[in-house]
């Protein structure tokens, strides 16, 4: 993307967030314009798409935190406005100016030439700017994908559609119609950046404008790119989830993002999963959850029963005479499957159940137990102060 570009986009606005949001707040931002427009979402939908993919370049550049401080110095110094010349050839009195105007215009080590060669990934030369436009690290993609309790717990392998650009097929990232090649732009020789003195005596470097930064010139631009050289790219990738995933995480997958340009890296791919939520289990950390009701004499005289594990047979959990409602008891490795290859446990919290109705022979039987019980209040506690 060249510095013009960056000079003329509002990438706040695009996001609709302030220029001191945190990275948390855009990211949040670009999530939820991303979902209200995603191609998938709006097939046919140049409007929405147009949204999506401007949503996206915003995004690569403000999550970055050194492109971002870039493109914040960009606009200051240009775009808003925030960087003003003196006019005039008068600089009589000052000191320093003329070593100042040798550096700036033979490029020298720690001159004006520098800050702006570093501001835009460039340099210069003692003759003219002659800089070529460097590689550049392509964007970052993200996508969300959505799978079942039992494939978070155990790891799975999903397919993520990704929408991104890559090097336009039908040119091969050239911009020119087939059987055409760009020239090299006369105005900037190649460089992308031209001197603009702007009315006063300092000369300094701006995106070229014939050429809009690129170095070159398309004049049979391709019919399907328009001369961008860029195309949107949709493709599914096989994306491996690890085990033990938890709802709402996000996987990086690194190099799998936008190629980059001039033989930069290809940024990567953040996938953000969604769990969906178990009909019996639960989870807590590594170990899994589960209540399981029990009949009120199995809590008091004791018992073994059967509880189900998640993907595997059931196992027999013995309940000892007098378990109150609520105790929770620990099966040794049926839990959340960790990175080391251990797994965590299974949590079983028992519900002591109470008969909704009872017979003539079991109320006759409950009866009984109490008179041989004797009298107990279980609430007395609450009224000793």
């Amino acid at each position: 993307m060249s510095t013009k570009d960056w000079l003329e986009k509002d990438y706040y606005k695009v996001l609709g967030v302030s220029k001191d949001a945190k990275p948390e707040d855009i990211k949040k931002a670009f999530r939820k314009i991303a979902r209200e427009n995603h191609p998938d979402q709006h097939p046919g939908d140049k409007q929405a798409e147009q949204r999506f993919k401007d949503a996206s370049e915003a995004h690569s550049i403000l999550s970055d935190a050194e492109k971002r401080k870039e493109y914040d110095e960009a606009r200051s110094l240009f775009g808003g406005g925030g960087f003003r010349f003196p006019r005039g050839g008068n600089t009589a009195g000052a000191p320093g100016m003329d070593d100042l105007f040798r550096t700036m215009h033979v490029g020298g080590d720690g001159g004006l030439g520098d800050l702006f060669g570093g501001l835009f990934g460039q340099g210069t030369t003692t003759t003219r700017r002659t800089t070529q436009r460097g590689p550049r690290r392509g964007s970052d993609v993200e996508g969300e994908v959505t799978i079942d309790f039992e494939q978070a717990v155990e790891g799975t392998t999903v397919g993520v559609q990704m929408v991104s650009e890559a090097a336009c097929q039908a040119c091969h990232g050239t911009g020119a119609k087939a059987g055409t090649v760009p020239r090299v732009c006369p105005t900037c020789q190649g460089s992308g950046m031209q001197a603009s003195t702007s009315g006063g005596v300092f000369s300094v470097s701006e995106p070229c404008r014939d050429c809009r930064g690129r170095g070159l010139i398309v004049d049979e631009p391709c019919e399907v790119c328009h001369g961008s050289g860029r195309a949107r790219s949709a493709k599914t990738m096989q994306v491996r989830i690890p085990a033990g995933v938890t709802d709402g995480q996000k996987i990086r997958v690194k190099g799998k993002g936008s190629p980059g340009e001039n033989g930069g890296a290809a940024g990567d791919l953040y996938v953000t999963v969604n769990v969906r939520p178990h009909k019996l289990f639960g989870r807590k950390a590594d170990n899994l959850t589960l209540t399981v009701p029990v009949t009120f004499s199995e809590a008091s005289l004791g018992a073994e029963i059967e509880v189900p594990t998640l993907g595997g047979s059931p196992v027999t959990l013995r309940i000892p005479a007098g378990t109150p409602n609520g105790r929770t008891f620990r099966v040794r490795g049926k839990g959340v499957s960790r990175t080391n290859g251990t797994h965590g446990d299974l949590l079983v919290t028992v519900e002591v159940q109470v008969p909704g109705t009872l017979t003539d022979a079991a109320r006759q039987a409950l009866e009984e137990y109490t008179r041989a019980v004797g009298p107990l209040n279980p609430r007395a506690t609450l009224f000793q102060h």
